[in-house]
């Protein structure tokens, strides 16, 4: 996702196992998407225990998916991916895969992006 330097997206982070947490991030990534409205992209990049927030069987996968289909782009570690011995097709439909989650956060402030840890 390009974005122009006028009008950089919002990064999210997610690190950890809890799914009151997913809930409280997903939350959290609703509100921003229509406060800030469609044109600020959003990327949730999730790696170590977060990654259970996009998988398929998620308890929050409804909303995953909701989100999605917005515009939000869902990022998993692939480091993560590796590390847990996962085949891919554990991950819930539309999530992409980048090779390491904690670059990929980094990437995206070097571009510019709002960076976000709820």
């Amino acid at each position: 996702m390009m974005t122009s330097s006028a009008n950089p997206g919002v990064v999210v982070h997610l690190d950890e196992a809890s799914p009151e947490k997913h809930a409280a991030v997903f939350t959290n990534i609703e509100n921003l998407m229509r406060e800030l409205g469609e044109d600020t992209p959003v990327e949730l990049v999730a790696h170590g225990p977060g990654l259970d927030a996009l998988l398929a069987d998620s308890p929050h996968s409804d909303r995953l998916d909701r989100l999605i289909a917005k515009g939000m782009v869902a990022s998993a570690c692939a480091n993560t991916i590796r590390g847990r011995s996962l085949d891919k097709a554990v991950l819930a439909p539309g999530v992409t895969i980048v090779a390491a989650g904690v670059a990929q956060l980094v990437r995206r402030q070097r571009e510019g992006w709002s960076y976000l840890r709820p």
